[in-house]
């Protein structure tokens, strides 16, 4: 990428949040770390001493408009552009069945899943514009549980349906955004060892980041709108 960038990651005091932020920063990027509370986080706190003013942190919760906006302007003051946007922070509800379906479980993690992203990347898009990256870049953190054409066993109906909205954003960004140089993509990261993913799953955080960035830093225009898996291939929607 030649000079180093300026990346923001939602969701960044745990779990595949915080390993961005690490990987990043070792890299040798300044990352800017969002979280609900971000002192809580014994891993971004350490991070955070570790490498000084290379890693910033700000308390933002993106199911809130007026937090989201108040981020943006700290965000704002401290650099003057972005090249890396990732809508990491998510939540995942409950795993229901229609019975036991709460619809305000589903609008709570409609909220946060779909709707957090497009407020990020609403917010931040003017200092993506500014930015010195080629093309800037936003990504989201889906899953192949959002994917209709993937759904085979029912079930987890927050959860799915706030993941193929945010997917269904996505490619409808990436139409908004083509004018500005913009590319957006959605990204599964497959099945991580992390709190929502349980200690059964197959991959560890380190991994999964590790095959993500790298995607993240090939992105091109043309793959705008896309939903990938974390090696860059295309998945169904």
């Amino acid at each position: 990428m030649g000079r180093s960038a300026r990346v923001v990651v939602t969701g960044a005091g745990q779990g595949l949040g915080l390993e961005f932020a690490r990987q990043w920063v070792d890299a040798g990027d300044q990352v800017i770390a969002l979280a609900r509370d971000t002192r809580a986080s014994t891993g971004l706190v350490d991070l955070a001493q570790r490498t000084g003013r290379q890693l910033i942190m700000i308390d933002c919760d993106i199911g809130d408009d007026a937090s989201v906006e108040a981020a943006a302007r700290t965000i704002g003051s401290t650099v003057d552009g972005l090249e890396i946007v990732v809508n990491n922070a998510g939540e995942r509800g409950q795993t229901e069945d229609l019975d036991s379906l709460d619809p305000n479980v589903v609008l709570r993690v409609f909220n946060t899943n779909t709707l957090g992203s497009l407020r990020m990347s609403r917010a931040l898009l003017p200092l993506l514009r500014s930015g010195h990256g080629k093309p800037p870049r936003i990504v989201h953190l889906s899953s192949l549980m959002g994917s209709i054409a993937d759904n085979q066993s029912g079930g987890s109906y927050a959860y799915r349906i706030s993941k193929a909205g945010l997917n269904m954003a996505c490619r409808t960004l990436a139409y908004d955004l083509a004018r500005y140089g913009v590319t957006t993509a959605a990204i599964h990261p497959g099945w991580v060892q992390t709190r929502m993913g349980g200690s059964a799953a197959p991959l560890t955080t380190e991994a999964a980041v590790s095959d993500m960035v790298g995607t993240i830093q090939q992105l091109s225009i043309d793959q705008s709108g896309q939903f990938l898996d974390r090696h860059g291939e295309p998945l169904p929607y």
